[in-house]
C-alpha cells in the first residue's frame, strides 16, 4: 500500500466533522498538512472549525453541510465526492440510541441505519472507483466495540456497527495489492457528544480513564493504524477485553449480562447520577 501524502491534488474527507472523533480526526489530519474537507449537519461548528484549523494550522478547509440520514443530501455529497481527488475517507458520522426497541422512536431508529450504514456505503462506492484508478487511497470506517457484542438495550447500533465491522474488514480483504486500503476502528466509551444527543450524557467518566478515552487519542490511533494500512484498531485495554469477550464467550451468558448493562446505562445516563 502506498499511503497517500499531503499535496493540492488531493483531499482528506471527514463526516462527522463538527464534534467528537470526527473533529479529532480533522486536526489530526490538519497538523500532518492534508487539504480537507469537513461535512456535518451543523454549518456553525463547521465554520468554528474550519477557521481554527486555518489559523492553528494554516490548513486548506472545505465544508459542505449535509444531513447523511436524507437521501437528498447523501446523493449530493456522494456525486460531490465521486468528481474529487478523494485521498482519505474518514467515515466517522453516526448516532446511537439506548433503551427496547419497542419504546424508542421508530424514526429516529431508521435515521439511525441510514446514517450508520447506508450512508456509509453510499460514499465508499462513490471514492473508492477513483482511488482505484490512481492506486492510492485510504478509508476509514469508524466502526465500534458494539459490533462484535450484541448488544439488547442498543438493538440498532450494534446491528449497524456489525455491519460496520464486517463490511470494512471484508472490503479491507479485498484491497490488497490495489494500493488502497480500508481500515476500521472499533472504539469503546468514548467521550463524546453522541452520549447527550442519545439522552444518556450522565454515564460519562464512569470507570475513569481506564474506561473512557478521549476523541483526540483516538484519533491520533487511527491516524497511525491508516498509515501501517492495518485491518482494525481497537482502542484502549477496556475496548480491547470487551471485543475478545464478545467474540468468544456464550451468547447464552453475555446477552442476559449486556442486557442488565444496557438498562443500567439508561438509567444512570438520564438521572445524571
Amino acid at each position: 500500500m502506498s499511503f497517500p501524502q499531503p499535496s493540492s491534488g488531493g483531499v482528506a474527507v471527514v463526516t462527522g466533522a463538527s464534534s467528537g472523533i470526527g473533529e479529532a480526526l480533522a486536526e489530526v489530519l490538519a497538523e500532518r498538512g492534508y487539504p480537507l474537507l469537513l461535512v456535518a449537519r451543523r454549518r456553525d461548528l463547521l465554520d468554528a472549525l474550519a477557521k481554527r484549523l486555518a489559523d492553528e494550522h494554516g490548513a486548506q478547509v472545505e465544508v459542505m453541510t449535509s444531513d447523511l440520514a436524507e437521501p437528498m443530501d447523501r446523493e449530493a455529497l456522494c456525486t460531490e465526492l465521486a468528481g474529487r481527488h478523494v485521498s482519505i475517507l474518514c467515515n466517522n458520522a453516526g448516532q446511537t440510541s439506548w433503551g427496547d426497541l419497542r419504546d424508542l422512536d421508530p424514526e429516529r431508529e431508521r435515521q439511525q441505519v441510514e446514517l450508520n450504514v447506508v450512508s456509509l456505503h453510499a460514499l465508499t462506492l462513490a471514492v473508492l472507483p477513483g482511488m482505484l484508478e490512481r492506486g492510492e487511497g485510504v478509508i476509514e470506517f469508524t466502526g465500534s466495540i458494539a459490533g462484535v457484542q450484541p448488544m439488547p438495550g442498543s438493538a440498532t447500533y450494534s446491528a449497524t456497527k456489525a455491519f460496520v465491522n464486517s463490511f470494512g474488514e471484508s472490503l479491507h480483504q479485498e484491497l490488497k495489492g490495489t494500493g488502497v486500503s480500508c481500515t476500521v476502528v472499533a472504539p469503546g466509551p468514548v467521550r463524546t457528544g453522541i452520549l447527550d444527543a442519545a439522552d444518556i450524557g450522565g454515564i460519562a467518566g464512569d470507570g475513569g480513564d481506564f474506561v473512557w478515552l478521549t476523541a483526540r487519542r483516538v484519533a491520533e490511533e487511527t491516524f497511525a493504524a491508516m498509515e501501517r494500512g492495518d485491518r482494525i484498531l481497537v482502542p484502549g485495554i477496556f475496548a480491547k477485553l470487551n471485543a475478545l469477550s464478545g467474540r468468544y464467550l456464550p451468547k447464552k451468558l453475555m446477552l442476559p449480562l449486556t442486557q442488565q448493562i444496557g438498562r443500567h446505562v439508561v438509567s444512570r445516563g438520564r438521572s445524571g447520577h
